[in-house]
């Protein structure tokens, strides 16, 4: 590994320091030296932790340290998940996890170098600003922030510590949503001046009624920026549910469906049309519409526009044709005639990769998997593929169009300070109250 500009990485240092947290050499991929392996600390073991965990086990050069959760039961899960991966995998047994009740105390240990960001999404800034203020690399999960303030403060931070951030949006590294872009950015089907993207609506204030206090639950730590109110079951359930939970219907926590799924799809719409690290000029919610759900559109300085629709999935309007692209869904229509009646298969988009795009002047960039090109960024100190300023951009399109819908108003934006030149400053989505002892930005 070239270690030029890693000095960040403290993993393995010593070999006195190490060996509690080591597994045995002869177990591990003699292709990976110990002091080229990662240490990594997952805060927030839910659902989407557990479903992400194995992508990030696979890599042998990269080595699960520690997990934090606010909640014991999940702590105690996140640890016996690793280990037995691990155990598994190596075919000897591993108990070398930590577990850990608040994230400030993993992050000061030395022997991680990554954390992986996976709380709900009030917490995202104030816990990655922290790990990269104590010389952490972060993958965080999208929506990158809460507000737009947060997203700010996250770009800011990613130039004050030089670290690696890459944001959870992992549809950039699906061939399907990068070959869609690049055809639309070579002119394939003509000049693209609309966009649809389809995903739920925003979220509500949280109403919810109180439940009995779950044991083992940090209740105060959970809420933490956020308002204290009574604990609700439906926020934060016992375990690992079997589906996501629904803390993002609720303005104090998320984004709603809007940063949900829309922070996937607004990401593909403003890669296509080569809007990273800019955004809209003005974001308009439906005239006339009492809570609207859908019908916002951002508008861009070049004249082209994304609409919100219901649905899911991301279509491209050009003069000549238009793309429909999806998880698994790849098709490209000329007029009324669809190139390929099915859905197009891993390998019949790189056909169309061959017939479309063989001389393309415009390729973007081309990871070969989330989790493996933030480690690469790691050990050579690059920008992945969805960096803080793609995340952060990507988010804060989720948070005007959730101030147009509750405010009735159109918001006009200035991409190049990133500050709202009208709307309104009041909703939480812009900057929010953040309550004590939590109230810290990182």
């Amino acid at each position: 590994m070239n270690t030029t500009g890693f000095s960040r990485r403290r993993f393995l240092k010593t070999t006195a320091a190490a060996a509690p947290f080591i597994l045995p050499s002869r177990i591990w991929s003699a292709a990976v030296k110990p002091n080229d392996r990662i240490g990594i600390g997952f805060i927030g073991m839910g659902k989407l932790a557990h479903n992400r965990l194995r992508g990030f086990l696979a890599q042998d050069d990269l080595q699960a340290i520690a997990v934090c959760d606010v909640d014991a039961t999940r702590r105690g899960l996140g640890k016996k998940a690793i280990e037995a991966y691990y155990s598994e995998k190596n075919g000897a047994a591993y108990s070398g996890c930590d577990m850990h009740a608040e994230y400030e105390e993993m992050i000061r240990r030395d022997d991680i170098d990554a954390v992986m960001v996976a709380t709900p999404d009030h917490w995202h800034a104030a816990i990655a600003i922290a790990a990269m203020n104590a010389g952490k690399d972060v993958y965080c999960e999208k929506p990158l922030t809460h507000t737009i303030h947060e997203a700010k403060a996250m770009i800011a931070a990613v130039k004050r510590t030089k670290a690696v951030l890459q944001t959870g949006s992992q549809q950039r590294s699906s061939k399907e949503f990068r070959i869609a872009c690049e055809l639309v950015r070579n002119g394939i089907i003509g000049k693209v001046m609309r966009v649809e993207a389809a995903f739920g609506g925003p979220p509500k204030p949280c109403d919810l009624p109180e439940d009995p206090l779950e044991p083992g639950l940090d209740w105060s730590r959970w809420l933490g920026p956020a308002p204290m109110r009574p604990y609700s079951a439906v926020l934060s359930p016992h375990g690992i549910p079997a589906r996501f939970c629904q803390w993002r219907r609720y303005d104090e926590y998320c984004n709603g469906q809007v940063g949900d799924w829309g922070a996937h799809h607004l990401d593909i719409a403003q890669w296509g049309l080569g809007h990273d690290g800019s955004g809209p000029v003005e974001v308009l919610p439906p005239a006339g519409v009492e809570n609207p759900q859908f019908g916002g559109i951002l508008k861009y300085a070049d004249g082209s526009e994304v609409h919100h629709i219901e649905g899911n999935g991301v279509t491209f309007f050009g003069e000549k044709g238009k793309i429909v692209v999806n998880r698994g869904l790849f098709q490209l229509w000329w007029g009324e005639k669809r190139e390929d009646r099915e859905f197009i298969s891993a390998n019949q988009v790189l056909k169309a990769e061959e017939k479309y795009l063989k001389d393309a002047k415009t390729r973007l960039y081309k990871s070969e998997g989330h989790v493996r090109d933030f480690l690469d960024a790691i050990h050579n100190r690059k920008q992945p593929i969805c960096d803080v300023e793609v995340g952060a951009g990507s988010a804060i399109c989720c948070q005007l169009l959730n101030i147009a819908y509750r405010s009735g108003q159109s918001v006009k934006w200035d991409p190049s300070a990133r500050e709202m030149i009208s709307g309104d400053k009041s909703l939480v989505w812009y900057a929010k109250d953040r309550r004590a002892p939590f109230d810290k930005l990182g």
